[in-house]
């Protein structure tokens, strides 16, 4: 399917000349305020409640995004079945980016998202390379059949899953790959649930074919300006970042994220500083999140 809309510049090519862009907030925290249920299947909202899904990519394309993500994080057919909707995968992957091409500005784009698929690789695992390659070609030709403008494989933390995801994109669509991975502190330093650095993710995921890499989720935004540096030093290639609003807390039986829009908007404008190209929220951002970080590395 083309793309339901062009723009003159592809997204790429706003990074390569030099642009900063500004991502989206939490697609979750976003469905959680607007009905959805614990336990309950972010992406099946685009079959039931699509005019959610549209107003959720409005609203953060209004409060500044450059791009959204797709509703579409879990959307492969391992974490698909768990849900029931195992034969949906592709169905549910296209119509939620084309509710987002639906209500995305001239100039703006739409990137699918794509988690980790919850199983292992053989040895540790069960699933062989092949199936849990075909799986990730399976949800990124169809996002691209929907009009997205790329894929962020975000929120990983296997390197060997990660970089199978990437390939999946690159040898099968024309899409733009974002690559992104969770790092947690400890007293050795940066790693990922499974042993990565972020110097090893950047590193490998660029040679993997990955346009740009990076890391999301997991950690408020001081943290993650610890983690862009080390990022940042590891490749001359595009980076982004996408924070949390801080680590939860359950304060009178609500989570609660502690970092609000202004104070984090003040670390987003280091973020920009310290080079990185593409900058948006995670868990417990929305789009006054966005604004506020518009407004830092916007000035007018």
């Amino acid at each position: 399917m083309a793309r339901l809309q062009t723009t003159e510049l592809t997204i790429l090519e706003r990074l390569g000349r030099g642009d900063l862009l500004v991502a989206d907030g939490a697609t979750g925290t976003y469905l959680q305020q607007h009905g959805l249920e614990p336990g309950g299947c972010p992406e099946a909202f685009n079959l039931t409640q699509p005019e959610i899904i549209r107003q959720m990519a409005a609203d953060y394309f209004a409060a500044g995004s450059d791009f959204v993500l797709t509703d579409t994080f879990g959307a492969n057919r391992y974490m698909l079945k768990k849900y029931g909707h195992g034969d949906k995968v592709r169905e549910i992957n296209r119509t939620a980016a084309r509710l987002a091409r639906s209500v995305a500005p001239p100039g703006k784009y739409v990137i699918g998202s794509m988690g980790p698929t919850g199983e292992f690789l053989e040895p540790l695992g069960v699933v062989p390379e092949r199936e849990m390659y075909e799986a990730f070609v399976e949800q990124a030709t169809a996002l691209e059949e929907g009009g997205a403008d790329g894929v962020d494989i975000e929120t990983m933390t296997a390197i060997e899953e990660s970089v199978l995801a990437v390939r999946a994109a690159k040898e099968n669509t024309r899409l733009a790959v974002f690559a992104t991975m969770v790092f947690d502190k400890g007293p050795r330093g940066f790693f990922t649930m499974m042993g990565v650095t972020p110097e090893r993710a950047a590193r490998e995921l660029k040679a993997a074919g990955a346009d740009v890499v990076g890391t999301n989720c997991g950690n408020g935004i001081e943290v993650m300006i610890e983690i862009a540096k080390r990022i940042r030093a590891a490749t001359d290639g595009p980076v982004m970042v996408k924070s949390n609003a801080g680590i939860p807390a359950i304060i009178k039986g609500k989570i609660v994220y502690p970092e609000g829009p202004e104070w984090m908007a003040e670390r987003f404008k280091t973020l920009a500083d310290l080079g990185v190209n593409v900058i948006g929220g995670c868990c417990g951002t929305g789009p006054d999140h966005v604004a506020a970080l518009c407004r830092a590395v916007r000035p007018s």
